[in-house]
């Protein structure tokens, strides 16, 4: 916890003549929103971030005009102490000696929720939380097309685009669904401003722990999302042994989603298995369809990752029957089991945010016949067995370099399962695919690790190889 977080908030016309420090500019726009929100509002801004002008450019460029200072490479200890409030980027450790020099600390997250009158949903988990907000985002979307409801419905968070972005237009009938991470969530103990109508946790798994050290340790700020929630407000998780504990503590209604039929009186849902639909029983325990058997989207996961977003959106008022159709229409989004290309004969995935090894295993599983594979990077301090033990499911397997794939690397040894490298360039790896690859075959990247040494990002490193197939196959 931060420990002068929301300290004084004044409002939303507080900030002419504020000297603020936007800490950490990042590439995934809190901080440059952050930046840009508050210099027109008349703050007077100063950046800091330790990486240098190079790391940084998408960001810069986004500010271009805007009178700000900044101060790259290095952080000034003054400039913290100067400041009448720092803006945190989530990368930021809490226990940062520059904050603790510091008067009053906020996020873009804090400023948006101190201000925003919308219905709020937010999402987190360790995995499917993108896809399940964006879903929810979408169905909520097509129900105003419809004129099922009113207003308009936006999406924003750890998704890459700050709330900050849509903060002015929002109004009470409008929705805000928030996807937000564990360091978001951190962020926000104790504040007194995250109270989601409803909460959505996805999938627990082991990640970041490089960062927490624990599975505990992780998933305590995972909690934070249902701590201010009362029982007007629902808390949605998975049944199993995570999904129990966070019912047990919110004061939510609990709404539960598996894998298997819930005992009777339990309100909720579960799937029909792979190849059926998923059926919620509703409060009067009346049994619907809210999930449709096939998806635009593939992999059984993402079925559950539906139907978690059906859980939602059925609480939020929706009709049954419409739920089921347009989470059948869903697309699906940008770098999680993305279909972007083929060529000759070959059907191109991008799964570049499949960042632990539990997420790439499931691409593996996603589709009809064995892929070729594209995985590996940098390690978090995480167990590989469960990649490994995928691995021997696909047609090929394609390391890129890093911590990571070496930690693979020895596990595949072991169990005498052959690979292709590991290569430190997208296109060898692509070249290395087509000699594997045939026609009606598909090839995913599905890395299962962090993205760092090669790339700025997991979404630079989907966005070059989604450039490199298409370039190196055409």
């Amino acid at each position: 916890m931060l420990h002068s977080f929301n300290a004084g908030y004044a409002g939303a016309d507080s900030y002419a003549g504020m000297k603020v420090l936007v800490m950490g500019l990042g590439l995934h726009g809190g901080g440059a929103e952050s930046a840009r929100y508050l210099a027109g509002r008349g703050a007077d801004i100063t950046v800091t971030d330790l990486r240098d002008e190079a790391r940084l450019a998408p960001s810069l460029e986004q500010l271009r005009g805007i009178p700000i200072r900044y101060v790259l490479g290095r952080h000034d200890t003054a400039d913290f102490e100067q400041a009448d409030m720092v803006i945190k980027n989530p990368g930021v450790r809490p226990d940062s000696p520059f904050l603790k020099a510091s008067r009053r600390i906020e996020t873009d997250i804090s400023l948006f929720l101190a201000h925003s009158p919308a219905r709020l949903t937010v999402v987190t988990g360790s995995k499917g939380k993108s896809t399940t907000a964006s879903a929810i985002q979408w169905v909520l979307a097509e129900a105003r097309n419809e004129g099922i409801l009113q207003g308009a419905s936006y999406l924003g968070g750890n998704i890459t685009v700050s709330p900050l972005t849509f903060l002015d237009r929002l109004r009470e009938r409008d929705d805000a669904i928030l996807e937000l991470s564990s360091w978001q969530l951190g962020d926000l103990r104790r504040c007194g401003l995250l109270k989601p109508r409803v909460a959505v946790i996805t999938a627990i798994l082991p990640d970041h722990l490089n960062w927490y050290g624990s599975m505990e340790s992780y998933v305590a700020d995972k909690r934070v999302i249902y701590q201010e929630q009362d029982q007007q407000d629902s808390t949605v998780a998975f049944g199993d042994a995570w999904g129990e504990s966070f019912h047990a503590e919110t004061r939510g209604r609990p709404l539960v989603y598996a894998e298997t039929p819930l005992p009777a009186g339990s309100i909720g849902g579960w799937l029909t298995g792979p190849q059926g639909p998923g059926l919620v029983r509703l409060r009067d325990e009346t049994l619907v369809e809210a999930v449709p058997a096939t998806l635009r989207i593939p992999g059984y996961h993402q079925k559950k990752n539906m139907l978690a977003a059906s859980l939602a959106l059925l609480d939020l008022g929706l009709p049954a029957e419409f739920v089921r159709d347009a989470l059948g229409r869903f697309p699906g989004i940008a770098h999680r089991l993305e279909f972007f290309h083929e060529a000759q004969g070959i059907r191109f995935y991008n799964d570049t945010a499949a960042t632990i090894p539990e997420a790439a295993a499931a691409a593996v599983a996603a589709f009809d016949k064995p892929p070729v594979l594209v995985t590996g990077g940098t390690d978090k301090n995480l167990d590989f067995t469960p990649l490994a033990r995928a691995a021997s499911k696909a047609k090929a397997l394609i390391l890129l370099a890093g911590t990571g794939a070496d930690k693979l690397a020895a596990l595949l040894d072991a169990q005498g399962i052959r690979f292709e490298g590991p290569f430190d360039t997208v296109d060898a790896a692509v070249i290395a695919c087509m000699k594997s690859a045939s026609p009606g075959d598909t090839v995913v990247l599905s890395p299962g690790c962090a993205s760092f040494g090669m790339f700025l990002n997991e979404f630079e490193r989907g966005s070059r190889w989604k450039e490199a197939v298409i370039r190196l196959t055409s």
